[in-house]
């Protein structure tokens, strides 16, 4: 390891730092005063963010013996783990001041961020195992943080699903050195082709289903909506979008790297997920009264807007700066809809909410922004990146999909209406305020909606002038 290898990775060690010094002060710091170790992962989160930034517009360079690259992909990532991870300790906080293992929460979610960035940034089969495990193994403790039923059934559904597919990513990883000996993407791009197709067709469905089981792609989506449900609303949040941002750009990389040339209708399969994941979703979502239910199927829909992008990997030349701002759009944009979940607590219903937010009309107009986002709205940031998702496939030949996935965004009005009205009605009527609504959740809702506005119109000006 050299020096410059080192600091190509600051990012992740100012996250690693961040973890192991929090879990030091915490077994050190009165229990009232574990607010200390949430600064110190806030703090870590935004030296993540600030080194990520710093070498966003360097040349590409690959470190550690070509296991780990650094772009504009991972810069991107980096950035948008990093502001989202700092919003959930936000909201973590919130749920957890006083409790007995806060600081182990503050930890958990640091390492699961720091899981989501080696996803991002792996280009070697072994480290993307570990980047798995990474990204997993603390996500389920946090699921099961309240200790209560749902949260405990949720968790084990979640376990027992991703060790399974972890089993199969290790079939994958072991017929990618069955077929080729090697297991960096560089060397395995080089070598599959001559490899037998039944070996790289393995190899392929272990690696692709182990990062869309992460990504909360059908058919690997089963632990999505019960996890999202029972996990509370900010362990819900991460969940469902630090890793899964992760988990898509390793997805991009696969397609466009090591499975560029073989197997055979690679390309097709993906588009195919990326129908079966928007229209699924889609559908599930339209009758569920649970908010943080009615997000989990939400966000399986936007991972098929995504794949949309992964699809064309490789052979549509904006496809990269596509995926690049639909994932920066959707991370701010989802941990936007569920701090509206996290600033009306313990009403986690569509009627529950609507009366939590009555008297409240600024929680509500950001709370619509985020939705309106989630459906591709102008001048919101997915809306562009929903633009790029639909340009691409159309530009890789896959004009089917961006007519299926136009229908599915006006579809995703339904249920996000069915939220929005009781409220509405709430909001405008005479009836005085009820509780007090926690004061960190609002500010993360707000500059949710905020970033998610100034990122659509910034990018949408940029893309203008050129």
């Amino acid at each position: 390891m050299t020096a410059q290898d080192a600091l190509a990775l600051l990012p992740e060690a100012a996250l690693l730092a961040a973890a192991v010094g929090g879990l030091l002060v915490g077994l050190w710091t009165p229990q009232r005063a574990q607010r200390r170790v949430a600064w110190i992962a806030v703090v870590g989160c935004l030296v993540s963010a600030a080194a990520a930034a710093a070498v966003l517009g360097d040349p590409v360079r690959t470190v550690f013996s070509g296991t780990w690259t650094v772009d504009a992909t991972t810069g991107v990532v980096r950035l948008a783990v990093a502001a989202a991870t700092a919003a959930v300790v936000v909201l973590l906080r919130t749920e957890l001041a006083g409790h007995p293992r806060e600081t182990e929460a503050y930890v958990l979610t640091l390492l699961v961020a720091l899981g989501a960035d080696a996803l991002a940034g792996t280009t070697d089969a072994l480290l993307l195992v570990a980047a798995y495990l990474l990204a997993s193994v603390p996500a389920y403790t946090l699921t099961a943080f309240r200790k209560d039923a749902r949260g405990t059934e949720a968790a084990l559904k979640y376990y027992l699903l991703s060790a399974l597919v972890g089993v199969v990513l290790l079939v994958g990883a072991a017929a990618l050195v069955l077929g080729t000996g090697r297991t960096g993407y560089a060397a395995v791009s080089a070598s599959l082709p001559a490899a037998a197709p039944a070996v790289a067709a393995l190899a392929a469905l272990g690696l692709l289903a182990a990062v869309l089981f992460k990504a909360g792609a059908v058919p690997v989506h089963f632990w999505v909506p019960d996890a999202v449900d029972g996990a509370s609303p900010a362990v819900a949040a991460l969940i469902s979008t630090v890793p899964k941002i992760g988990a898509v750009a390793a997805a991009f990389r696969l397609v466009a790297g090591p499975f560029a040339e073989t197997p055979a209708g690679l390309a097709l399969g993906v588009a195919l997920v990326a129908a079966a994941s928007m229209t699924l979703g889609n559908l599930a979502a339209f009758w569920q009264t649970s908010l943080q239910r009615l997000l989990a199927y939400s966000t399986i829909s936007q991972v098929g807007y995504l794949l949309m992008i992964v699809a064309v990997a490789g052979t549509v030349e904006l496809a990269a700066p596509a995926l690049r701002l639909y994932l920066a759009a959707y991370a701010v944009t989802n941990i936007g809809a569920f701090a509206a979940v996290a600033a009306v607590p313990r009403r986690t219903t569509l009627v529950g909410w609507a009366a939590g937010v009555t008297g409240r009309p600024w929680l509500l107009v950001s709370l619509v922004v985020c939705l309106l986002g989630l459906v591709g709205t102008p001048p919101t940031a997915v809306f562009l990146g929903k633009l790029g998702a639909f340009t691409t496939a159309a530009d890789g030949g896959y004009a089917w999909l961006v007519v299926l996935a136009a229908v599915n965004s006006v579809a995703s009005l339904f249920y996000y209406l069915r939220w929005v009205a009781p409220a509405f009605r709430a909001v405008t009527s005479t009836r005085p305020r009820r509780g007090t609504v926690p004061r960190p959740a609002v500010v993360v809702l707000h500059t949710a909606a905020a970033t998610s506005l100034l990122l659509g119109m910034t990018a949408g000006l940029l893309g203008a002038s050129a």
